[in-house]
């Protein structure tokens, strides 16, 4: 079944008073690519993050937004560090004493040495990671449902595009067969009233106008056109990079289309070629949709 390259997911996990949140929407991109708001302790963790995801994901602009919580805060901080604050005080000491500064210490003095107040971020970063994942997972989950929603309503669309297509064809092969008998009477007669010195050489005439009338049978075209639309339909069950597979597809089927329509001398048959380009054009729309 095909996938939709829009959707949209949102996932958490939670333990004690810590609660990870992540949400991911994704549009239409020709290749995958990631867009990522990470609080500033999952910094270090933002390549693996990228791999989980696109283990999932093959295809899409998509933008990916983790949030924590811990207690009533959002955002994680760091657990304070009871030795680091004592080590910056009795610093702040040893220099208030030895520039003879008699001002008291006060918390501002204390958080211009931030680095050393917390404890290392990068060893609870590991400690959390697995929740992380764990809601990053959660949220593909949702997006994936609303990707393969519709992608089914997609396919739907795509297989009755087909069909259409499918219809048109049928007229054009049984209008084909007349046509070329048509043209090769017309130009008969034409060579006839133009050629009159020709006309005693009767079998010579025929051959000439039937190699013209012959360049106008679409035949092989058509059984082409068909060929496509079965590997076409064929496609639609096989998901792994559909969307690029039948993209290639169809540009096959328009190719065949134009060619049905430069050769055709009958304006039925052309008129029946147009109907299929358009419902190749209405296909080509869909598809840019399709993971």
């Amino acid at each position: 079944m095909i996938s939709s390259m829009t959707g949209y997911g949102k996932g958490s996990a939670s333990k004690d008073d810590l609660t990870i949140e992540t949400e991911i929407k994704s549009v239409n991109s020709r290749y995958l690519d990631l867009s990522l708001r990470l609080p500033k302790f999952l910094l270090s963790k933002e390549f693996e993050i990228r791999e989980k995801i696109k283990s999932r994901i093959r295809r899409g602009k998509v933008y990916v937004s983790v949030t924590v919580r811990k207690g009533e805060f959002e955002e994680r901080f760091n657990e304070v560090d009871p030795a680091g604050i004592k080590f910056v005080v009795n610093l702040l000491s040893e220099i208030k004493k030895s520039a003879k500064i008699r001002q008291s210490l006060a918390l501002s003095d204390l958080l211009l040495f931030q680095n050393m107040l917390f404890k290392d971020d990068s060893e609870q970063a590991s400690e959390e990671f697995a929740l992380v994942l764990q809601s990053i997972d959660a949220a593909i989950d949702e997006l994936n449902k609303m990707r393969d929603a519709e992608g089914s309503e997609l396919e739907k669309d795509l297989r009755k595009r087909i069909s259409l297509i499918d219809e048109a064809v049928s007229k054009v092969e049984k209008g084909s067969d007349g046509s070329v008998k048509q043209y090769f009477d017309k130009l008969k007669e034409k060579a006839k009233s133009l050629m009159s010195e020709l006309s005693n050489n009767e079998d010579r005439l025929n051959m000439e106008l039937a190699i013209l009338a012959e360049r106008s049978d679409i035949t092989e075209e058509c059984v082409r056109l068909r060929s496509h639309m079965k590997m076409f339909i064929e496609t639609l069950l096989k998901p792994e990079d559909a969307g690029r597979r039948l993209n290639f597809i169809l540009q096959e089927m328009n190719r065949e289309a134009n060619t049905i329509n430069s050769k055709t001398v009958s304006s039925e048959i052309s008129h029946n070629g147009i109907s299929i380009k358009e419902e190749i054009e209405k296909i080509r729309e869909q598809i840019q949709n399709i993971e």
